[in-house]
């Protein structure tokens, strides 16, 4: 009787395989623990959308911000351009921009035919939408506060 015992206790013990446990397990289980998971089923709502606010404030607030930079240093090297073109430091052949502007509009008119975008965008369109889908609340705050942000 003992030794039918021992050994179907023998048999429920089974031998673990640590290499392959660890390739089983995902990285941020790796990093953050077991956890790790949808934060719908960590924090509760107001948790999420106060999360998702502040970060999104932060991130349509910096936006923002390298936004009107961005444009004020394009704006400011066309001013730049156009002085040192009126003072005569500069000569603009006009016919040649114009013959590449409408070479770049031909080639975007032949990449616009093919809508379909490639398999890597595709893949990356389907992971935003999971993780959207998962943690729609913290998403929602997320919008919400980029949008706050963006006005501030």
């Amino acid at each position: 009787m003992a030794a039918k015992a021992r050994e179907a206790a023998e048999e429920a013990l089974e031998a673990l395989d640590l290499a392959e446990y660890a390739k089983r397990q995902r990285w941020w289980n790796k990093i953050f623990g077991q956890n790790s998971g949808p934060l719908a089923e960590k924090y509760s709502v107001g948790t999420q959308l106060a999360i998702g606010g502040a970060t999104g404030w932060c991130a349509g607030f910096l936006f923002k911000k390298v936004g009107k930079l961005a444009a004020t240093a394009v704006g400011g090297g066309f001013f730049l351009l156009q002085i040192a073109n009126h003072t005569g430091y500069i000569k603009v052949d006009w016919k040649r921009v114009e013959k590449d502007v409408n070479k770049a509009k031909q080639q975007l008119k032949i990449q616009k035919g093919g809508t379909n975008p490639s398999p890597e965008v595709k893949t990356k369109i389907q992971e935003v939408k999971r993780f959207v889908n998962k943690n729609i609340v913290l998403s929602g705050g997320f919008v919400g506060g980029f949008l706050i942000g963006m006005a501030s």
